[in-house]
Parts: structure tokens; sequence; C-alpha cells
């Protein structure tokens, strides 16, 4: 079940959350190479939303949180946070925007009072009102009996929650989480998705998700945009996106299969469209659409049988936003040539040049 808030909608007159065109980023890599790790990416959030930033390893997804927070800069291109140019008033931005990076931001010897008041401090905040406010959100996260315990005993979904609040301390109208529940455990993760939903319909604030988890984006945004080696795959809510692609999906798992071969048999059976094979080593996957999978499974699997293709497991579903991603990127999600680890926090050097143009 999905249990998103309903999207605050702008007013004509007010400004847009986060405006972003033809934004590029290229980093020198290793031996005089250049690598484009953002090409010509162009998207709009409305302010009071959830939007999900979703992309594999690697797309640019923290590349572009990284220039929308100022924590780097374009090569070319323009964005804007709450109608203010990031690169030509960064320190208007900064008071503007809330950032909880992928790492922990706070201090394990300090307490969760003593990370929050230096927060405040930081931001410009008198001792009195930083303590403050540091009290009221530490209540508000569910923390308040952890006030002198240091940060370092804190659980993985308790110091995730206390990064959160350090984020708000100065209460901005756009909050970005980057990959907020990575690492943690299912119970944590639920509790944060919680906590997103909360801050997103009793604060209004925008709230940018970066993440490459299909269910958190699918269970959390209000709006998403698929982001693959830089540059915009497609964008909409995730029930628009998936109802775009008008059918079923049938999966079958292949043992050694021959692409070629799988596909003629595949293009055989009435009904199916849309085919895919992916090859991972010795094994692979048959992926087609079909406008009732159920219904597609006896002859699909005939038609194998016939063939003599060695299969595996055969599934029919209602479209995902792993499907979405099929469709429009050419590929799984699961299954995307970009290296785990591949964009990091720290703003190294992408690995992978690999170049694609903008799909449709």
């Amino acid at each position: 079940m999905n249990d998103r808030m309903p999207a605050t909608r702008r007013a004509t007159s007010s400004p847009l959350a986060v405006e972003v065109s033809d934004l590029t980023k290229t980093y020198r890599g290793a031996a005089r190479t250049r690598v484009q790790a953002l090409r010509g990416l162009t998207f709009q959030v409305e302010p009071g939303i959830v939007f999900g930033m979703l992309g594999p390893n690697g797309a640019g997804k923290s590349t572009t949180t990284k220039i929308l927070t100022t924590l780097s800069t374009p090569t070319s291109g323009s964005a804007r946070i709450d109608g203010v140019d990031v690169v030509a008033k960064p320190a208007e931005v900064r008071a503007h925007i809330g950032y909880v990076s992928q790492g922990a931001s706070t201090d394990p010897l300090l307490t969760g009072t003593e990370n929050l008041v230096l927060a405040g401090r930081l931001r410009g905040m008198s001792s009195t009102d930083a303590r403050a406010r540091a009290s009221a959100l530490l209540r508000e996260f569910g923390l308040g009996d952890t006030t002198d315990r240091p940060v370092g005993k804190f659980s993985g979904g308790m110091r995730r929650r206390l990064d959160v609040a350090a984020a708000l301390v100065h209460a901005p109208r756009v909050l970005f989480l980057d990959e907020p529940t990575t690492g943690l455990d299912p119970e944590s993760r639920a509790a944060m998705w919680g906590e997103i939903r909360r801050l997103s319909a009793e604060r209004a604030i925008t709230v940018i998700l970066t993440t490459h988890y299909l269910e958190e984006a699918d269970r959390l945004a209000d709006d998403i945009m698929i982001i693959d080696r830089g540059t915009k795959v497609v964008g909409g809510s995730p029930d628009e996106l998936k109802a775009s692609l008008n059918g079923d999906a049938l999966r079958v798992a292949l043992v050694e299969p021959d692409a070629d071969r799988v596909r003629r048999v595949a293009a055989s059976v009435p009904g199916l469209r849309n085919v895919v094979v992916e090859l991972q080593g010795t094994s692979g996957q048959l992926i087609a659409r079909t406008d009732d999978a159920s219904a597609a499974v006896a002859p699909a699997i005939a038609a194998l049988e016939a063939a003599g293709i060695v299969f595996g497991a055969v599934s029919a579903s209602r479209p995902s936003l792993d499907d979405v991603y099929l469709h429009y990127a050419g590929r799984s999600f699961d299954r995307s040539d970009a290296p785990a680890g591949q964009e990091q926090a720290s703003g190294s050097e992408p690995a992978n040049a690999v170049e694609k143009g903008q799909a449709a």
C-alpha cells in the first residue's frame, strides 16, 4: 500500500524549490582523461513535496546533490534553490537548505544535545536559542531520553535521526537527504521513512531524497526523476511512470542462454513485446511486456521448452519502478554497469566515462 501524503503545490507566483538547467560536471580523470559526471541535466522541483532522485551507483545523484548544496560547482549550466543561484549566492542558498550526507555527520564523542547546540551555534544562533532548539528537536525525533548519552552509543537508526535533526536546526525550506537509509536494518529504515513522510506533511518543507532503493522512492516520493549516467532518463510520479508502461511484466530466469535464440523464440509468442534478454555470467533473464502476463506464461513456457532452452523461475507482475527503469534506460536497475561505490560522497572523480545520450 502506498501511504504518501498529498503533495503541496506551489502558488503561481512562488519560486520553484529547485530549478536545474542544462547542468554539466566534468572531472579530470587519470592520464589526463576527462570524466563527464553530469551531461546536460535539467529538472524542476515543486515546493512542499518529496522529490526522489533515483538511480544506480555512479548515475550522478551525489554529484547533483553536492552542486545543489554548494559543496561543488558545475562545469556549466545553472541551478537555483528557492530562486537563488547556487554559484552566485552560495551563502544565501545555505540559509535555505539542510543537508544530510551519506555518512554520519554528528560527533560520536558528544551527546545529542551537544551536537545540536553546536549545529545551532555554527548557524549563528545564541547559546540560549540553540539549547532550546536542540531540546525541541530531540523530543520531536523521539530522542528526548538520550540527552546525556554520547552519540557513539546510539543505534544506527537513532544516529540517523539525529543527523536529520541537525540539518533542521535552522528551519530550512529545502532538505536534502543523500541515501538516508543506507546501512540501516529494515526496522530502522521503516522508521526513517515515517520521519521523512512526517517532515513533508507537518513542516511543508521540500525533501530532495537521493536513493538507489526502488521501494524507497516508490513509497515516499510524490515525484521522481530517474537519472542514469549523468542525464535524466524520465520523470513523473511513481504511479504515472508505472501506468505509462501499459501492461504487465513477464520474467523468465535463463540457464546458459543463447541471447539471439531466446529473442527469436520470445518473438514467436503471441502478445509478448519489448523483449529484452539480459546476460550475467552463465545465467540471464528474459523480460517482456504483455497485456496479460498470467495468460502469457503458459505459451511462453511451451515455446521455450519446444526450443530446448533451459530456464528456471517464471514470474508475472504488474509494472514496477524496475520495469520503468528497464523500459527507459534499456537494462534492469539491479544490473547497472556502474560499479558500486563509484560515486563518492567526498567528491572524488567518478570512474565511469561511458557515453550515453538522453533516453526517451
